[in-house]
């Protein structure tokens, strides 16, 4: 017990580290893709969409629909571990463009109750670590490419 406590850089700390901030990123975003996904019709009828987003020149459903695209499926490819990489270039997009455009790089709001951090920022500051990282051990990257044995 006390090898694995003071040994951060073992193997399996890492590889289950990975895979939990994987997974529990995964499903947060995840849900964020699925309610656009089930409200499609609704939200791209919006003002919000028509007038707000504007990604390279296209507005209304089709940013809604890339938007969708990185925030649902592409977390779904990052809770199993499948093409992490690839899957996260969307999802740093998505999340780069809600820090610069949307927000304006507005990383820290103040409010009545204190301060709030940008959870598009933190977002974005986790999946570039996982870009770094990869998907780790415990992973279908991992069993397609025999990479851990």
């Amino acid at each position: 017990m006390k090898r694995i406590l003071l040994n951060a850089t073992n193997p399996i700390n890492l590889s289950l580290g990975i895979v939990l901030i994987r997974v529990v990123v995964g499903i947060l975003m995840a849900f964020y893709g699925y309610e656009k996904l089930i409200h499609f019709d609704e939200m791209a009828a919006s003002d919000f969409w028509a007038k707000n987003v504007s990604f390279l020149g296209m507005t209304g459903k089709t940013p809604l629909a890339l938007t969708i695209f990185a925030e649902f499926f592409c977390s779904l490819l990052l809770i199993f571990g499948l093409l992490t990489r690839l899957a996260l270039i969307p999802l740093l997009i998505c999340m780069g463009y809600i820090v610069a455009v949307v927000a304006q790089f507005s990383i820290i709001e103040s409010s009545d109750h204190g301060s709030n951090l940008n959870s598009g920022f933190i977002y974005f500051i986790i999946y570039l670590g996982l870009f770094f990282t990869g998907a780790g051990k415990y992973s279908l990257d991992a069993i397609i490419t025999k990479k851990y044995n």
